[in-house]
């Protein structure tokens, strides 16, 4: 089994940033550190709450930098994500706030959903999340009486083995107060990395063929077998796997050889050891990137990838927005771009076996440039099929789905009825996290990223200036914490959990709360996911970063 590892997720934004930023009556931003990892949407936060007054809402169990702009401030505990909006959509319920012709006339299972939300009192929600009963209160009044309202999250609500369960939960509350399809409202995740959406777009997950096409459909199969001149048998039915699965499977010998592109396992995944333990066991491990990383030591072969300033093409923002990209320089030594490394390496391993896998599918890889790449494109992926190089060039800004030539692209999605028609409720029930703290690990780290650094920091570490400005991890302890371990000023301090043990320098802060710190994984001498756990969501195969049982020390 040879596996394919890269650095994608799923979802989309509804709205666009222009429509959020301007009609938002108010902001429930939640799991985001947005003016720190999407630093231009948190500006336009910023200024919507300054020039125009709308009402910000944070939850978040940090002290964000956002929450100085907010009106109100939910410090909910780690992973009490589904209780807290639960709870919120109860109290909005209770009062009869919600959107009752929005329910009525665009959305079902609305009774089945009603049902479980009923169980979250306002009381039982505040013994689980520890946000003050009063809180939420004024937080569903909000809600309900500015709207639209846009809802705002990001990784700190997908990185949980409840992830797939915190989205439907956001879901359900925005159809509750018929904040779909209209400009201002949407539910808004906010991608993780350049060009995450681009490569979801276009297949780069297990399940799906180009445009969110189910590989399971024996249809989608027929069409894609006929474009590449294969026999419908030629391609599986079957959905494949997750990077976060295939590890596991390394170490039991079922996986024997791994593709890396432009990803550093060894930084971003979960329980670095079981990620070495899996590298080492792998019989061949295959880098695609354009610097050294972490994972290069591990690399049997290692291929060079050209930089995006060294490629033409097209990215997908955040906001389904596809972008022109030119090339601005030319790539150093034997670097290539990823297109055409993959493209002569799939002619090299078929050209043995041109009879067994036919002729047209053998030069079909014969492709010259990027923009007859996105011709494929267009021809087989519904959502790209008016999207072509001439009308990028030609200054046009298209937001998918762009159904044919002649369509303008759509800023919102859902307007009038559902892509599925009616929107479906879905119950969704509160489940603690994984590992929660004990007598032997007494606290909860959390984990993500700061401002001057990015990911595996493969680039960012490479930047003198930002180097300067934050040159070591640093672990965020609470003001009472380091009181009682007895940190006096910036001391280091030792943080263990079941997997791992890191060192780093203590920041004492009010951004976090007693019993929790926070992490990051930028820095190889000190990375947060020495510690985190390898725990999956049972439906997108998320691991759980942002919540482990650890004990912390001072050094």
């Amino acid at each position: 089994m040879v596996g394919l590892a890269t650095a994608f997720g799923s979802g989309a934004m509804t709205n666009s940033i222009d429509d959020i930023a301007d009609d938002a009556q108010a902001f429930f931003v939640i799991g985001t550190n947005t003016t720190e990892n999407h630093p231009v949407i948190g500006m336009r936060i910023r200024q919507a709450v300054r020039q125009r007054g709308a009402k910000l809402i944070v939850a978040d169990p940090r002290k964000i930098d956002l929450t100085n702009f907010a009106v109100l401030h939910l410090r909910h505990k780690p992973g009490t994500d589904i209780a807290l909006v639960n709870g919120l959509m109860h109290i909005i319920l209770a009062n009869g706030w919600e959107d009752k012709e929005f329910i009525k006339n665009r959305t079902e299972g609305f009774d089945d959903f009603k049902a479980v939300v009923d169980e979250y009192t306002p009381e039982r929600v505040s013994e689980i999340t520890g946000v003050p009963l009063e809180e939420l209160q004024q937080a569903a009044e909000i809600l309900a009486q500015n709207k639209p309202t846009a809802v705002l999250w990001a990784m700190g609500i997908t990185q949980h083995t409840t992830g797939v369960g915190n989205v439907m939960s956001l879901a359900n509350l925005q159809m509750m107060l018929g904040n779909m399809g209209v400009p201002g409202g949407g539910t808004n995740p906010l991608r993780g990395q350049n060009n995450v959406q681009g490569a979801c777009d276009l297949g780069g997950l297990p399940n799906v063929y180009p445009g969110y096409q189910k590989v399971t459909s024996p249809e989608i199969r027929s069409d894609y077998a006929r474009a590449w001149g294969l026999s419908d048998e030629q391609l599986s039915l079957e959905v494949g796997l997750t990077a976060t699965e295939m590890m596991p499977l390394a170490l039991e010998g079922k996986l024997k050889a791994i593709y890396i592109l432009g990803e550093d396992p060894l930084m971003s995944e979960p329980d670095t050891n079981h990620i070495r333990q899996a590298m080492e066991t792998c019989d061949l491990v295959v880098l695609q990137e354009i610097f050294p990383s972490e994972t290069a030591p591990y690399a049997d072969v290692l291929l060079s990838g050209a930089s995006f300033a060294e490629k033409d093409g097209t990215f997908t923002n955040t906001e389904r927005r596809v972008q022109l990209v030119h090339k601005a320089v030319e790539s150093p030594g034997i670097a290539r771009p990823d297109w055409w490394i993959v493209s002569e390496l799939a002619k090299k391993i078929l050209k043995e076996g041109k009879r067994q896998i036919g002729e047209a599918a053998y030069s079909g890889w014969d492709y010259q440039n990027a923009a007859e790449i996105l011709e494929e494109i267009a021809a087989l992926t519904p959502i790209y099929a008016g999207v072509s190089m001439q009308r990028l060039e030609n200054g046009e800004t298209l937001q998918w789905p762009v159904k044919d030539q002649d369509h303008p692209g759509t800023p919102i999605l859902h307007v009038g009825q559902f892509a599925r028609g009616l929107g479906q409720f879905t119950p969704v029930e509160h489940i603690p996290p994984v590992e929660m703290p004990d007598e032997n690990y007494p606290m909860i780290l959390s984990t993500g990223r700061v401002l001057y650094h990015w990911h595996g920091g493969q680039m960012t570490r490479r930047s003198k200036g930002l180097l300067e400005i934050y040159p070591e991890a640093l672990i965020e302890v609470s003001e009472d914490d380091a009181e009682r371990m007895g940190l006096n000023g910036s001391r280091r301090v030792r943080v263990s959990s079941r997997r791992g043990t890191i060192e780093a320098q203590a920041m004492v802060t009010d951004r976090v709360p007693p019993g929790m710190v926070y992490a990051n994984f930028h820095f190889p001498e000190a990375s947060a996911n020495e510690l985190t756990i390898a725990a999956l969501d049972p439906v997108a195969k998320i691991p759980e970063y942002k919540v482990c049982a650890v004990k912390v020390e001072a050094v």
